[in-house]
């Protein structure tokens, strides 16, 4: 960066801190950096030895440490009523997953408690939930629906994480997750795929309550092809699809969703080849979810050489929901990303940072720390970037900055 020419009035100055920008997917390092910030973006980025000629209204000296970018949790299902605890000791006595959803465990459980829910009390249990992740560095947030599954209660889902974005320093991203699994009123799939598509998603994106659609496509739940006429309705409403994709076993649902240039395809423990190639065709973002592989126990690893071999982005989430993976810590998930998917810090950084921005579709304004971009970034109390997946637990953040104002 070079000395500049003309006066730059900042807003705001942060310095004394190195920087990960993360562009690129690299830690791309900036020593004894400065962001000069004007409103929520910024506007200045360079080591502080090559600023001058400007006035600041504030300046805050960050007192050493590392900055990146905020951490984007890009899956999640923060909004539910009740919790499932006791299905979490079913498990561990040996049932599966699979006969616990049969038994009227599982999704089924969690719909009953939350359209049992009012909206005052979803919103108290998900601020509660969503201000862990926020202490934990995360800045922007996707919530998924799919819990309420009939129009009133999807809609209840929504509002209440349309309201925690208004009242909480995150940007939430809004995903109707409608598809999710069957409702109690409905025993026939292809009526249910029939009513989400002409008379749920359609008021949904009338109201303009939702900013993407996701299906769990998975033989415990829909098809590929009932998922293919959902992704159609939300295709031409113009919202744009993810995927919960080969969790359990291989449907060729990441293939379809690539099809319709999905944003993510998410689990995807047993994706192959072509798969793979149909999503680096379409610049599906791959997002592991090392929360569920863990809770659940499972043993399928997704195939990350083949994702490396393919230049496949790769987000990192914490799925946080009640019962497959009630995770409140996004450092966690990126140091469960490293052990248990042996992916390096780097590419956990790079995962819930401009990987997860591209999931979410907002790489153009949020993932890195470059000029032009939303000024949403956290300074951690670590001697290098590496720590953030090192360290189980604690409290690394210092600082958190989102859209320019100290949180």
């Amino acid at each position: 960066m070079t000395h500049l020419n003309s006066l730059l009035n900042l807003d705001s100055l942060w310095y004394g801190a190195h920087i990960a920008t993360m562009q690129d997917g690299r830690y791309n390092v900036i020593k004894d950096a400065a962001i000069g910030v004007v409103g929520s973006r910024i506007v200045w980025l360079g080591q502080a030895c090559d600023l001058s000629n400007y006035q600041a209204k504030t300046k805050h000296d960050l007192g050493g440490g590392w900055i990146t970018p905020g951490l984007i949790d890009c899956h999640t299902h923060l909004v539910f009523g009740g919790n499932r605890a006791g299905e979490f000791e079913q498990r561990l006595n040996g049932i599966r997953y699979q006969d616990i959803t049969k038994q009227g465990g599982g999704i089924a459980s969690t719909v009953k408690s939350t359209r049992e829910t009012s909206e005052t009390a979803l919103l108290a249990n998900a601020k509660r939930r969503l201000t862990h992740l926020m202490n934990d560095g995360v800045t922007t947030v996707e919530i998924k629906s799919g819990y309420g599954l009939s129009l009133e209660s999807e809609l209840k889902m929504l509002r209440v994480a349309t309201q925690l974005g208004n009242t909480l320093a995150v940007t939430v991203k809004r995903t109707c997750l409608a598809a999710h699994s069957m409702p109690p009123e409905f025993d026939d799939k292809d009526a249910y795929i029939d009513y989400l598509c002409d008379t749920l998603l359609p008021k949904i994106a009338t109201l303009g309550m939702a900013d993407a659609v996701d299906a769990f496509c998975e033989g415990i739940a829909f098809s590929t092809e009932q998922v293919q006429r959902y992704f159609e309705t939300a295709q031409a409403l113009g919202l744009a699809v993810k995927i919960h994709s080969e969790q359990l076993s291989s449907l060729g649902g990441t293939r379809m969703a690539a099809s319709f240039n999905a944003l993510s395809a998410d689990h995807i423990e047993f994706i192959e080849e072509d798969d793979v190639l149909a999503m680096k065709q379409s610049g599906t973002v791959a997002v592991l979810l090392p929360g569920a592989f863990y809770t659940l126990k499972e043993t399928q690893l997704p195939p990350i050489q083949l994702l490396r071999q393919h230049n496949i982005p790769m987000a990192i989430a914490t799925d946080a929901n009640p019962g497959t993976s009630p995770a409140l810590s996004l450092r966690l998930m990126m140091n469960m990303g490293c052990t248990l998917f042996g992916l390096t810090p780097e590419e956990t950084l790079a995962g819930t940072t401009i990987h997860a921005a591209n999931a979410l579709g907002i790489a153009d304004s949020h993932g890195t720390l470059e000029i032009g971009k939303v000024a949403d970034f956290v300074c951690w109390d670590v001697e290098s970037p590496g720590e953030l997946s090192y360290w189980l637990g604690g409290q690394l953040m210092k600082q958190r900055v989102q859209h320019g104002v100290l949180t």
